[in-house]
């Protein structure tokens, strides 16, 4: 079976009869088999996917299939999945099986989505790289000795080398526009409260967003056609559904705001510069207008975002005592049960976090950390809003980094530093997408578009513009 760039191709060979769901499916689980080394799928719903495909087969033969028909998806191991298992890649969730179904996902499933299987992933979304999970790292597609960028590093590889057509990630820090820039595919961060976050394993509650990673951003526009809107079970949910959004006026040309600090960042490659700045000479060419703004919060960005993530997470993670639900390890009372599990159950990188958390929240130490990241997160939304009221998008590069090799990167700080360009949007709660802009030596070069609230719509619309 051929590599399908878009829905949009599938659907036209679907219905005009040249294949069948059952067929998509079947080759996508065939691939799987065949690149068992990139580790992206921890595991697959064969049966129950090919059932699925000959149900929707029938459908489309009767002319009453919904809009996602032929769309095989994977999901990022922090979704639950009623009746399947859901570990966020880790060891203290092993063996979980959800009791309902995340909002996305029955949404998807409405209009006769797929779902393939669940996606490897850093341990509860933790990381940069898709090394810290239980299940061992995940490979980039593109070359196997090298990272695919994370959290949702299964999500973005697998999409990349075919092994589903689509896949749901996470991004709380960029975990969804990082891998996607490490693999050379799309990936969207919506404006929080936007996409339900019922049924997501929660990492830090006021940034996590799901969103789709595809391989054209016309798909992205259909997937958030889907699962964007309202949902009565999640009360920070509260944006209309995407085709609800209402364009501004009609613009021939743009006003685009590009970040000084980030593209003379110190540390970012030079191949990354270069392929960003041929980019926005070719928008100019095109009649768009660039300016360069200062941004000086961006140096304060990283230590506020991991100050306030590790404090959310340090309570997030305190229901995972080894007495409700998951991994369990033997103890002689109560206390020793809990510790244990603990020790046991979470990975190096969750109990760095958690301690983390704990210590910038305890006494003493609240006002010095929590309060003044608090501060830095209020001024970067207002700032952010100022600067969109002026231009049409902030444009910048995704990352400051090519994907590194597998275990090269063993320092916490320059791991952190992998979120430098990304993590503005989730403290700012705007949205942001990444897309493939050129290649560098080896890997392609992404670029990142940050718009309005709840303007995914155009802002969509109008990557697919620039990405021309």
């Amino acid at each position: 079976m051929k590599n399908y760039r878009s829905l949009k191709q599938i659907q036209e060979d679907l219905y005009g009869g040249l294949i069948s769901c059952q067929d998509l499916v079947e080759s996508y689980l065939h691939r799987i088999s065949q690149k068992p080394d990139i580790n992206a799928f921890i595991e697959t719903y064969a049966d129950e996917a090919i059932k699925k495909a000959k149900e929707i087969d029938l459908k489309i033969l009767n002319q009453n299939a919904g809009a996602l028909a032929g769309l095989v998806i994977g999901v990022k191991d922090n979704i639950c999945y009623k009746d399947h298992q859901s570990s966020a890649s880790s060891q203290m969730l092993k063996g979980f099986t959800s009791t309902y179904s995340a909002t996305v996902l029955d949404r998807l499933l409405e209009q006769d989505a797929i779902i393939l299987g669940r996606l490897n992933c850093d341990e509860f979304a933790m990381g940069s790289s898709n090394e810290n999970s239980t299940y061992g790292p995940v490979k980039n597609p593109i070359n196997p000795r090298h990272v695919p960028g994370g959290s949702s590093g299964g999500s973005a590889a697998a999409v990349k080398a075919d092994l589903c057509h689509a896949a749901l990630g996470t991004d709380t820090g960029g975990s969804i526009r990082q891998p996607s820039a490490f693999c050379g595919v799309v990936g969207l961060k919506p404006t929080y409260g936007l996409v339900s976050r019922h049924g997501l394993i929660a990492f830090a509650s006021s940034f996590d967003q799901i969103g789709p990673i595809t391989k054209c951003i016309a798909d992205s526009m259909e997937i958030m056609k889907a699962i964007s809107g309202k949902d009565d079970f999640d009360s920070t949910c509260v944006g209309e559904n995407i085709l609800r959004q209402k364009n501004k006026k009609t613009k021939k040309t743009l006003r685009l705001a590009i970040i000084n600090q980030a593209v003379e960042f110190p540390g970012i490659q030079a191949e990354i510069k270069d392929s960003f700045i041929k980019f926005v000479k070719s928008i100019e060419k095109r009649g768009h207008s660039t300016t360069r703004i200062d941004l000086p919060l961006l140096d304060y960005l990283s230590p506020a975002y991991y100050i306030m993530t590790t404090a959310e997470a340090s309570s997030n993670l305190s229901r995972y005592d080894g007495i409700k639900y998951g991994y369990q390890h033997e103890a002689e009372d109560i206390d020793d049960l809990i510790k244990k599990t603990r020790t046991a159950g979470f990975g190096a990188e969750v109990k760095r976090r958690i301690m983390l958390g704990t210590f910038v929240l305890s006494s003493g130490y609240y006002e010095a950390y929590y309060k003044k990241a608090q501060k830095v997160r209020q001024m970067i939304k207002k700032e952010t809003e100022r600067i969109l009221k002026k231009y049409d998008y902030i444009l910048l590069p995704t990352t400051p980094n090519m994907p590194f090799q597998i275990g090269e990167k063993p320092n916490l700080i320059q791991r952190y530093h992998e979120d430098v360009f990304t993590v503005h949007a989730n403290l700012s709660g705007h949205p942001a997408l990444s897309f493939p802009i050129g290649s560098g030596k080896n890997f392609p070069v992404s670029a990142q578009l940050m718009g309005d609230y709840f303007s995914e719509k155009e802002m969509l619309q109008t990557a697919q513009s620039l990405q021309k």
